[in-house]
């Protein structure tokens, strides 16, 4: 007998937890890959404002370092699902969350910039031609992330470990070198060299990185999904990398005041690519030329290769912010639209115009540095700003008085950026003004507005009311059949159900391409209904199974990872038999993608049965 039931609609970045399966490790790689490439740079930067004074100021930025690093241990412990600043500040206000993530999109937008000309210049392209360069590498990457490659911002972690070994390895060769000798007191007054500080503040965004990480990272062994808990996965993956930076940057900062005096106009003109030089010089004093002219082509590889790697990260978040904020009804919902690699289409195209403008109309490289502090230091505010006032987390007093003096240093940083770099003020409101005009013009096509209600009621109408009332499905024989298109698999997958009397679940996934985190819960549920190919698929085969007495039950997913969600529905719907079909991809979209059933067949439990029709 033929039976309609209530449509299954699920959607991954709302309802279904992304499977945890990013450990201390893999957390840790990631969040060095854009917060250890600080230092490649911030030397640099220092040198220029303050020449051999500029220690003092180099402790001072390792030391707010690792204050905020703390900080963002308490919001990953208190955010498990998501501690970034759009979804932090969105417990306190829709709009203050709407700014927070504006802001980082500045953040991104000039931290493909920046990153894009310190690599280029690292691997050996000169300062009068590194931004064009940085604009050909850019453009290439949004070419390459047009067809949405899977884990594309993960190259940064095959590069942390020799990263790594460049840093301590250049500490080494300059220890016997290492002299107080060329120090000198400040130049100028306090006021002076707050300014200078502000200036060099470059160190920070990596821990929003790691934050939107918490709902993808494994759970501590003491908690449940229902009541996640990551703090110790969060400890152990920002300590270390805390720990690398802070040091390393100290240490280093202390072996490049160390060179003799007569070096300083080498030192300035190789702002950009500070360690390369550096490594060179105490790798020439130890074993010669040849070894110094090695060890500096070995830095310049490994610096430039993850500083290009971070632009890439750069791109593909600024994407999945906006793709997120579109979902969420916060920008056009034209924004969200997918192009047939799952990519969004205008977000792409904005994440890689707006950097290669920025580059167009900013040819110096400290210019680039202001803009790019503006935008971070203003979205991690906001972040620290909303959890001390929200009451909700119950932070302990001394997270308090911590968590509110960093906001206070941070404000303070922020307004001095505004008031002495009037360029990064006017890209911080271009960036504002553009982004609250969309969103005041989603509001107005989707007809949403805000509404004053008591706490009873707000309370009445939360995202979990849903899920709290849905009923449950009767446990039996079940097999599900992941559908890409009217195929044959469908039918077979109708003969298997009605030989074996099963009920027989429709699964569609639509693929998305965006590296972001979970975000907040997504304004309304999607539907197959409103997906035509979806759509077409399912009203085909509830008219077969009703002529032919089966029981289908539709299921529609919106997923980053296809094959995650295909053996994450299969194991909690305890399905019997999963049948799939076999992959039809070019072999380009398999090289950059990977085959879903190659990928579902090496995890999937022993105790489901894989059919492959093909």
């Amino acid at each position: 007998m033929a039976q309609l039931v209530e449509d299954i609609i699920l959607d991954t970045r709302a309802g279904v937890h992304r499977p945890r399966n990013v450990d201390w490790k893999r957390a840790a790689a990631l969040l060095y890959g854009d917060w250890g490439t600080s230092k490649a740079y911030v030397l640099g930067l220092a040198f220029v404002a303050a020449g051999f004074a500029s220690l003092p100021i180099i402790l001072a930025v390792c030391a707010l370092t690792a204050i905020v690093g703390f900080n963002y241990i308490i919001v990953c412990a208190h955010f498990p699902d998501g501690g970034g600043v759009y979804s932090a500040a969105r417990q306190q206000s829709r709009l203050l969350a709407s700014v927070g993530a504006l802001l980082l999109i500045a953040n991104f937008i000039v931290t493909a910039a920046l990153s894009g000309w310190a690599g280029v210049t690292y691997l050996g392209v000169s300062t009068r031609y590194a931004p064009e360069a940085t604009m050909a590498v850019i453009l290439l990457l949004g070419v390459v992330n047009y067809f949405g490659p899977k884990h594309s911002g993960s190259v940064s972690i095959w590069l942390a470990i020799p990263a790594v070994i460049v840093v301590v390895s250049t500490i080494a060769l300059s220890v016997p070198h290492l002299n107080v000798a060329h120090l000198e007191p400040r130049h100028t007054d306090l006021g002076t060299v707050w300014v200078q500080f502000v200036g060099v503040i470059l160190a920070l965004s990596g821990v929003e990185a790691v934050a939107n990480l918490t709902g993808v990272m494994k759970l501590d062994p003491s908690s449940t999904p229902d009541h996640p808990k990551v703090t110790r996965t969060a400890s152990k993956a920002i300590i270390p990398v805390a720990i690398e930076v802070v040091g390393g940057t100290a240490l280093l900062g202390w072996a490049m005041l160390s060179l003799p005096k007569l070096y300083a106009p080498d030192l300035e003109a190789h702002k950009e690519d500070m360690l390369r030089f550096v490594g060179q010089y105490y790798a020439t004093l130890v074993g010669g030329t040849w070894f110094g002219h090695g060890f500096s082509l070995f830095v310049g590889i490994v610096f430039g290769l993850l500083l290009v790697s971070a632009v890439n990260t750069a791109i593909v978040a600024l994407i999945g912010v906006i793709y997120m904020m579109a979902q969420d009804g916060e920008m056009p919902r034209q924004f969200a639209r997918l192009n047939r690699h799952g990519v969004p289409g205008i977000p792409l195209i904005i994440a890689v115009a707006i950097p290669i403008l920025v580059l167009t109309v900013t040819r110096q490289f400290e210019t680039l540095a202001g803009l790019y502090a503006i935008g971070v230091v203003g979205a991690i505010s906001v972040n620290l700003g909303a959890c001390t006032f929200n009451k909700r987390l119950g932070l302990r007093l001394y997270e308090h008085l911590i968590m509110g003096a960093t906001f206070l240093v941070l404000s303070l940083v922020e307004l001095t950026i505004a008031k002495t770099k009037p360029d990064a003020l006017f890209f911080a409101l271009c960036v504002l003004g553009i982004g609250l005009g969309f969103r005041t013009y989603s509001h107005q096509l989707s007809g949403l507005k805000t509404l004053t209600v008591t706490r009873k009621v707000a309370e009445m109408v939360t995202p979990d009311l849903h899920t709290a009332v849905q009923t449950r499905l009767e446990e039996g024989h079940k097999i599900m059949v992941a559908a890409r298109g009217i195929t044959q698999v469908l039918g077979f997958a109708l003969d298997e159900a009605q030989l074996r009397n099963a009920t027989l679940y429709v699964l569609y996934v639509k693929e998305i391409a965006v590296f972001y985190a979970r975000g907040p819960t997504v304004r309304g549920r999607p539907k197959w209904q409103d997906d035509p190919e979806a759509a077409a698929i399912m009203s085909a085969m509830l008219n077969l199974a009703a002529e032919r007495n089966i029981c289908v039950l539709p299921l529609y997913a919106v997923s980053e990872d296809t094959a995650t969600t295909i053996l994450d529905l299969a194991a909690t719907l305890g399905i019997d038999y999963l049948i799939i079909g076999a992959s039809q991809r070019t072999a380009m979209t398999k090289l950059l993608r990977g085959s879903v059933a190659t990928n579902v067949a090496t995890q999937l439990p022993d105790s489901i049965h894989l059919l492959i029709y093909g």
